[in-house]
């Protein structure tokens, strides 16, 4: 698909890996809605490529199904959809304090698996309906999974079932969709230097990076928002979750 002039639409596009997407989708001539719970956050973005800023709480089926109206009601029907909103707390099963409070693990799947879907859902019911483009497009949506999805290490049980499950989704989305033109792909980021990342100390980031195979550095966002470019232009991309890790297998711990 040609982004020029299609709507599109980021979540958590506030910072880190949404919002290098957003300005790259802005870049590339797309009419971009940055949805995020940091209203902050999204608005800077949104002022930095002329796009538009929604508060937007992926959970919440009401609260997005309003946002996205929002969106296509100012650039039209959506034709792609980047999740990216996501958390990603460290606790184990099991920890000192005794079992992981089982509301710490629901919140996670919530935001990270449930929101990804609650977001695909409501965009591809309008997107279904939209006028197919020359090439019988409709529309793309890629999701945001995690190497964790593959090799979670200890701590990140509820994190890598919530990419875990992001990843599950892309085929059968995919197969679904398919009659309809519309593709579903997703990315399995590594370690990449995001604010989440950087509020470890230096010496843990530098640890981080030296333990990639090859580039020996954090993944930077704009390397993501390329993945994601490739991802829409490229038409034979579907049902498929691509890693992009510098050839990284996450250790147990």
């Amino acid at each position: 698909m040609d982004i020029r002039g299609h709507a599109a639409i980021v979540t958590g596009g506030a910072s880190g890996l949404g919002a290098a997407t957003a300005e790259m989708l802005a870049g590339a001539g797309a009419k971009v809605a940055v949805l995020d719970v940091n209203d902050d956050g999204a608005n800077a973005t949104a002022k930095k490529i002329g796009g538009i800023a929604l508060h937007c709480d992926v959970t919440s089926a009401d609260g997005t199904a309003k946002a996205i109206a929002a969106a296509q009601d100012k650039h039209g029907i959506t034709r792609i959809l980047i999740n990216c909103a996501g958390v990603g707390p460290a606790k184990r099963i099991v920890g000192r304090d005794g079992p992981m409070p089982l509301e710490d693990f629901s919140r996670v799947i919530s935001i990270n698996l449930i929101g990804t879907f609650n977001a695909m859902r409501l965009v591809a019911a309008a997107m279904q309906a939209v006028e197919p483009l020359q090439d019988g497009e409709r529309g793309v949506i890629v999701c945001t999974a995690s190497v964790a999805a593959y090799e979670g290490q200890i701590g990140q049980a509820a994190y890598a079932a919530s990419k875990g499950g992001v990843v599950a989704l892309v085929m059968p989305a995919a197969r679904e969709f398919a009659q309809f033109g519309i593709r579903v792909t997703g990315i399995a980021p590594g370690i990449f230097s995001t604010p989440m990342l950087h509020a470890l100390p230096e010496a843990a980031q530098q640890s981080l990076a030296a333990s990639v195979p090859f580039p020996k550095l954090l993944g930077a966002p704009v390397q993501y928002a390329s993945l994601v470019r490739h991802m829409i232009e490229n038409r034979y991309l579907n049902g498929e979750v691509v890693r992009i890790d510098g050839a990284l297998r996450m250790a147990p711990r």
